[in-house]
Order: structure tokens, then sequence, then C-alpha cells
């Protein structure tokens, strides 16, 4: 029995058809479904063991990057998405997805209450920055998404992409849990340590994405579903990247503990 996804669509964004794309690939049975349909039956959600939240410019970023779509989501339809998550499913953030659950408190999840602890703000160079990163995962981190990952390249693209925790007790909880699972970092794997074009953005301990304490909600600001095909990336001849890219590997985990459970 496939592994059923829903990927959310409407209202500005704009990565839904690759998050479908790469599910799909991953061996998952993927749809596209409008926020107002779930907003009208919430119901839908008992279907699916998957939540994405994709990238994009939901309502056009107005007041800052996914708080319109955040404020939505956690009060039109903030009961099902806690019961989505507290029946042990997984949810991902992408870039804009992963501004909106932030702003929205299903990251970091401290409690298991939606709370905001955290932020995505604008860039430290004040600009639009779209390049590719390195990115290191955070080793024994409980994020299900990374399994058997230590080290990845994905691309950015974002205005507003400055991991910042509300203080530093946060800061410091995130690091014990280990729930900051990946980080940007230099091309050997070692920390960017707020260097630029490493960290793109200036986040705070070169944030990259967080996972809540159980592993399962997870999001990012870097886009995996961007590089699933070898060809996307952009030295693939010159390095010889044939085949999958190494996004896929992110949605593949997603599925195999789906399917393991």
């Amino acid at each position: 029995m496939s592994v059923r996804a829903i990927v959310l669509t409407g209202f500005g964004i704009n990565c839904d058809v690759e998050t479908k794309s790469a599910l799909d690939r991953a061996g998952a049975a993927a749809d596209r479904v409008h926020l107002n349909d779930i907003i009208e039956k919430p119901a839908l959600l008992d279907g699916y063991k998957i939540f994405a939240v994709p990238g994009g410019f939901s309502f056009g970023d107005d007041v800052a990057s996914g708080r319109i779509l955040a404020n939505r989501l956690r009060y039109r339809l903030g009961g099902p998405i806690k019961k989505f998550i507290d029946d042990g499913k997984l949810a991902i953030g992408i870039c804009n997805g992963f501004q909106v659950m932030v702003k929205m408190g299903i990251l970091p999840l401290f409690d298991g209450e939606f709370r905001q602890e955290v932020t995505l703000t604008n860039n430290d160079s004040a600009r639009f920055e779209n390049r590719w990163v390195n990115l290191a995962v955070t080793p024994d981190t409980p994020c299900v998404w990374l399994k058997g990952i230590s080290q990845i390249e994905l691309p950015i693209r974002h205005g507003e992409g400055r991991f910042i925790p509300r203080n530093d007790d946060v800061l410091k909880k995130l690091q014990s849990n280990k729930q900051i699972a990946i980080r940007y970092a230099m091309p050997d794997g070692s920390p960017a340590r707020g260097r630029f074009p490493q960290n793109p953005n200036g986040a705070v301990d070169d944030i990259a994405g967080i996972c809540d304490p159980s592993g399962r909600v997870f999001g990012l600001m870097p886009h995996p579903e961007a590089n699933t095909f070898g060809a996307n990336h952009p030295q693939w001849f010159r390095q010889g990247v044939c085949g999958e890219g190494a996004g896929l590997g992110v949605f593949r985990n997603a599925v195999e503990f789906c399917k393991n459970r």
C-alpha cells in the first residue's frame, strides 16, 4: 500500500509541483490539495501520512514571509494539524514552508504545543540570495528525514532566511536536543561559522533547518525537491553527476519511515 502524502498549494505557493514529484519519485502517492479545500474539509488530512508545506511566496510575503499563511493554518486548521502530528505522522516545511512552520509554532514544538520560539527574517546581505550551499547534518539528530545523510548540497532562494531563536535558552535547548538538524557548512563539511556566502543569510549557529523532538517534523530553508535529478546540479557535467540527485534521499527517508511503522 502506498504512503499517501498531501502537498499544500494555493495563494502563492509555487514549489508544489516539484515537491509532489519528489515525493512520488521517492515512492509516495502525493496529491496537491488547495488550502481552501483542507479548510473546508479538515478530515482530508486523516487519509495521509505526510504533510508538506512547499516553498514559494505565500500571500506575496506580505507583512513578513509566511506570516499570513501561518495565521491561516493556525486559526483554521491548528487542531487538525496538531492531531496529524500527535498521531505520529510526518511533516515538512521547505523555504517559505519553513517560515510558515516557525511562525505558526509547529517548530520547534518543545512541549507539544504550537508556540513561536524562533523566527526567520531578512538576510544579512539585505538581498534575495539564490545560490547552492553545502550543508552538514548534525550527528545523532533524531530527524528521520535525514537518516544516513551526513552532508548534502542543495540550492537556496530566499530573502528572509536568517534563523534567529527567541533567546539563548531556546538556542541551548535546540542544541542539547539535537533539534538543529542541518547547518550551513564549508565544502569539506566543516562549520561555516557565519561566513558569507557559505552561510548565505547570517543564520545564528549556521542553522539551515530544525526538527521537532521526535524528528518527524522537519523544516529547512534549502530546497531538497530542487535536487532530485543529478542534472539539477549546476556542475553535474563537470562532476559527472548522473541519475538521482542527493535531495531525493530526504523524501525517500520519509516514505521508508512510514512504510516501516
